[in-house]
């Protein structure tokens, strides 16, 4: 995909279109959704509403608000705590930040949390009873788990669209405002900023150390506490999503269609010319011993660890957001697709399919 090509996804995905209106099948929006499960219910925010799905059969539990409500809008990845909460922000117009009970659909938290000045794009990183929320108004806000702020918030700049990343010691913040910006955790203040050369869409992943980003500049970057930072390897597009690391290797796409692997210890790359049949927005999945990319196409590709193909499943529709793993099972969630959801076993098995009822 060239630049020219990726603008109009760029709108669509984060809702300068605002488009929430049905596609012309049941239940079916066209948004880009955001999707997380744990081990009973799938959480996909998909425009006008939050579902969950029986994580064993897709059958719908719940969804949020029971009934549409036009300024509400999400795509975020729902956010899951660890004392049992959903928490995730509208991108509509109304751009509350709501916790959810994630066994009944019914908001938590007496009041949402509506200070920010901006759409939610990112999920939230919950952290040692804190909610670290970034905006796309440029401010990350400090939350308690009751949604009650516990520090002002801080201006980093740009429109943050990722999930901070952390060492325990800080938060690595990316920005479309080409920069990384490091916080303090226990001050809760910047104390570092880097420039990536390009926007930054997603989060960077945490190794021994520090941490890796990739960006529109084509680079991924190696990112020290201290903002010390080095260019490992450059892809051949803009990098979108973020890299997964394992075993000492770094797998990562570009929005070009290819796919790279990338051996930290000696800055080789493991794999030459792997490139499926698209654009590859979403994140990469390790699970089982297997690496999972999906496309802008629809491909849905299981590697192992020498780029060899374990199996590859047509979904039906473009795929944007990142599979996620829940018993076993590879979720994914394609857009115009006869689906919203569907399961897959280690065999690309489809196991269910789940399609919101009108």
């Amino acid at each position: 995909m060239n630049i020219r090509k990726a603008i109009p996804i760029l709108l669509l995905a984060f809702g300068s279109l605002a488009l929430s209106a049905c596609s012309g099948r049941a239940g079916i929006v066209n948004t880009w959704a955001g999707l997380s499960a744990d081990g009973e219910r799938a959480y996909l925010a998909s425009g006008s509403h939050v579902y969950a799905a029986d994580a064993q059969t897709g059958k719908e539990v719940w969804r949020y608000p029971a009934e549409t409500d036009n300024n509400l809008i999400f795509f975020a990845n729902p956010a899951i705590s660890d004392d049992g909460q959903l928490i995730i922000g509208s991108e509509g117009n109304n751009h509350k930040l709501v916790s959810l009970d994630p066994q009944t659909g019914k908001e938590n938290w007496a009041n949402p949390f509506t200070a920010a000045k901006g759409k939610w794009v990112a999920a939230p990183l919950i952290y040692d009873g804190t909610i670290y929320a970034p905006n796309s108004d440029g401010y990350l806000y400090f939350l308690d788990l009751k949604g009650v702020p516990v520090a002002d918030p801080i201006k980093l700049g740009g429109s943050l669209w990722s999930t901070p990343a952390t060492d325990g010691t800080h938060l690595y913040v990316a920005s479309l405002d080409h920069n990384l910006h490091i916080v303090d955790i226990a001050s809760k203040k910047s104390v570092g900023v880097v420039d990536l050369g390009g926007a930054a869409t997603s989060s960077p992943v945490v190794g021994e150390g520090g941490v890796y980003v990739g960006s529109f500049s084509a680079n991924v970057e190696e990112i020290l506490p201290n903002g010390d930072h080095k260019i490992l390897a450059t892809a051949s597009n803009w990098i979108w999503g973020t890299p997964a690391l394992e075993n000492g290797v770094l797998y990562y796409a570009d929005i070009g269609g290819s796919l790279y692997a990338l051996d930290l210890a000696s800055g080789k790359q493991l794999w030459s010319d792997v490139k499926p049949d698209g654009a590859v927005v979403a994140n990469p999945l390790v699970a089982d011993g297997a690496i999972y990319f999906v496309t802008e196409s629809g491909t849905i590709l299981a590697l192992d660890s020498d780029a060899s193909t374990r199996w590859s499943k047509e979904s039906g529709g473009k795929i944007y957001t990142t599979p996620v793993l829940s018993n076993g099972t590879i979720l994914v969630a394609p857009y115009q697709a006869d689906f919203a959801l569907a399961a897959y076993d280690a065999d690309g098995k489809q196991i269910w399919t789940f399609a919101p009822a009108k």
